[in-house]
């Protein structure tokens, strides 16, 4: 393997220990609320997964493309859930019509 082949697993087992310890770190209240919100920040992680994804296509073209597809894949469905519970969760703060009959 190439430098940047260890540069490039090196950045994704310290961004996994990063993002663990931060997640853990969040109470249990907050969690909702905090992580439906912070998926946007998928786009984010599919930017980096695909420039990295584009420099190993070079030695391995179809792994590169299956695990790249397998990225946007995972990332929007990351995107659509967390704008969905976000959407749900400001729902619930509408105040109701009364109902006059």
């Amino acid at each position: 393997m190439d430098l940047i082949h260890y540069i490039l697993l090196g950045i994704f087992a310290l961004s996994t220990m990063i993002g663990y310890i931060l997640i853990k770190n969040v109470p249990s209240l907050l969690h909702t609320p905090l992580m439906s919100g912070m998926n946007a920040l998928s786009g984010i992680t599919l930017i980096g997964a695909l420039i990295a994804l584009s420099i190993a296509y070079q030695e391995h073209p179809l792994i590169s493309t299956i695990a790249a597809c397998m990225a946007v894949v995972v990332a929007t469905i990351n995107i659509v859930g967390g704008f969905g519970v976000t959407h749900r969760m400001l729902k619930m703060f509408k105040r109701r019509e009364p109902n006059h009959e």
